[in-house]
């Protein structure tokens, strides 16, 4: 691209650290910048944030980016566009000050809301199964157990919305970032007024709404300022992490999909129409009036760190370990050790129970740690293929190409054993920070340089190599995955009887 074309800054908005970086039209990044984000536990199943680092931690990564640049470079900068975590969020004053600490999609402390309140009938009008995880559950949670602070607060904002306000001054947010608060019509995608008074919500604590890719307005001269940057600067409306993560790896239509092998395992494909269905959540897409099908494992990478941290090389403290990859690679595939439930964040696709736990089926005296390790691995995959194939059984659309990202593919076994049990060719996304260069992709569709959003999208994924899946292991690991999916139905007795142990004798 000529030195002239315009070039974006795109934001990643997640759980533990805020990253922007610094894209041109061919998805080329040219800086980047992070900043760390703190989080607190004040009880079970408790997990909250102050909203105020969202962003400050947002102006810090993006000054460290912009600070990289020269002159040149600085002068053509025309949009940013902000990708955040979802189903987080706070409550807060006129101003944007928080009335309590900031909510987290990890917090789990709303079950029994979502037993009580959650139906078929919202998850067909939300787009969302009952669940912990969706916001509307922690709000209803709020509105009996703080009930004064839902009913004070002037705004009731997710992560995207609370950063629109800091860089304009409005309270606005994007269709396809504010569905995930659970308040939706999401045929219609906009708030559901049922929705709202079931949980003690008014219409005016809630933003102002915009499609995806189009623009909230001009960020604040002192903010852009402060960033050594002197011209006028588009603030472009964002999807979800999970939605931009499709768009930054290119994977626009109905046949392809995205799989994030990252701390959850989340995979998805685009759909030109409002569908609902058990294995998938849906959410809306960054391209407006789309929709994403959503996979979600709650257990991804993460499972494989907790195994290497409680019960691997104490002087690694949960950091990859070659010799224990090297290991778990020679044993036999599925049939070297136990089958795993890999449920220990609970269980979301495809059987939503927040209380089922993970499991560990048929340890023998002859198992050792390649051997659980390597079962971790494979019960994480086959539930992958699971869903996934019960997502194409849903649509009627067969996937040609799924294309995988995140830490966890950067594990040859994990990654072979993945591609095993999918049965599909894996090709990697070689950007480092996928969400964010989904972002960048609505910012810079919004100049028009490329194209539309599906083009931009296309022209700015950088691809890699390709794992091709073994014939052999793939009959094997089918066989054993009917074994394996045995296993949630016998024990979903259990989980409730366990979780009713727990509370009775933890209160």
């Amino acid at each position: 691209m000529q030195s002239t074309h315009p070039l974006v800054i795109a934001v990643d908005s997640s759980t533990t650290a805020t990253k922007a970086i610094v894209a041109d039209p061919t998805g080329h990044v040219l800086s980047e910048g992070r900043c760390e984000l703190g989080m607190s536990t004040p009880g079970l199943d408790k997990y909250e944030q102050d909203p105020r680092e969202w962003w400050t931690s947002t102006n810090t990564a993006v000054g460290r980016a912009v600070e990289q640049l020269g002159a040149n470079e600085r002068a053509r900068i025309v949009a940013l566009c902000s990708t955040i975590q979802r189903q987080s969020f706070a409550l807060v004053d006129a101003d944007g000050e928080p009335v309590r600490p900031g909510i987290l999609w990890l917090d789990g402390r709303a079950a029994e809301q979502a037993r009580r309140i959650g139906t078929r009938d919202l998850h067909r009008l939300t787009g969302f199964q009952p669940d912990v995880t969706p916001s509307v559950y922690k709000i209803a949670w709020l509105n009996e157990h703080e009930p004064e602070n839902v009913s004070r607060a002037a705004r009731v904002t997710g992560v995207h919305g609370y950063l629109a306000h800091a860089m304009t001054g409005h309270w606005v947010d994007s269709a396809a970032a504010a569905d995930s608060l659970g308040l939706f019509d999401m045929a219609r995608l906009d708030f559901d007024d049922s929705v709202l008074a079931m949980v003690g919500l008014r219409r005016d604590q809630l933003p102002q709404l915009v499609d995806p890719g189009s623009s909230m307005g001009p960020i604040r001269r002192d903010v852009t300022r402060a960033w050594g940057l002197e011209q006028d600067v588009e603030l472009i409306a964002s999807c979800g992490d999970g939605q931009a993560a499709g768009l930054g790896c290119g994977a626009i239509g109905p046949d392809e999909a995205y799989l994030n092998m990252g701390t959850a395992l989340v995979a998805g494909v685009h759909c030109a129409t409002y569908e609902v269905g058990d294995v998938y959540r849906t959410d809306a897409a960054g391209i407006p009036g789309h929709y994403v099908l959503e996979i979600v494992q709650n257990s991804g990478s993460y499972l494989a760190g907790w195994f290497r941290t409680e019960l691997g090389d104490p002087a690694l403290k949960g950091a990859p370990d070659p010799a224990l990859e090297e290991a778990a690679a020679g044993v036999p595939a599925g049939v070297g050790g136990p089958m795993v439930l890999p449920y220990w964040n609970a269980v979301q696709s495809p059987y939503w129970n927040p209380v089922a736990k993970g499991a560990i089926v048929g340890l023998g005296g002859a198992h050792g740690r390649p051997e659980i390790y390597r079962s971790i691995l494979e019960g994480l995959s086959i539930e992958m293929a699971r869903n996934l194939r019960g997502l194409q059984n849903d649509t009627g659309t067969p996937l040609t190409s799924v294309r995988v990202m995140g830490g966890g593919q950067r594990s040859p076994l994990w990654r072979q054993v993945m591609t095993d049990c999918v049965g599909l060719p894996l090709t990697a996304c070689e950007t480092e920070e996928v969400s964010a260069m989904g972002a960048a992709v609505l910012a810079m569709a919004s100049t028009g340089v490329v194209g539309d959003i599906p083009a931009t999208a296309r022209a700015m994924a950088k691809l890699g190599d390709t794992s091709e899946p073994d014939p052999e292991r793939v009959e094997l690991y089918r066989e054993l995955a009917e074994v394996q999916g045995l296993l949630y139905p016998a024990l979903a007795h259990a989980f409730e009887a366990h979780s009713q142990f727990l509370l009775r004798h933890q209160r």
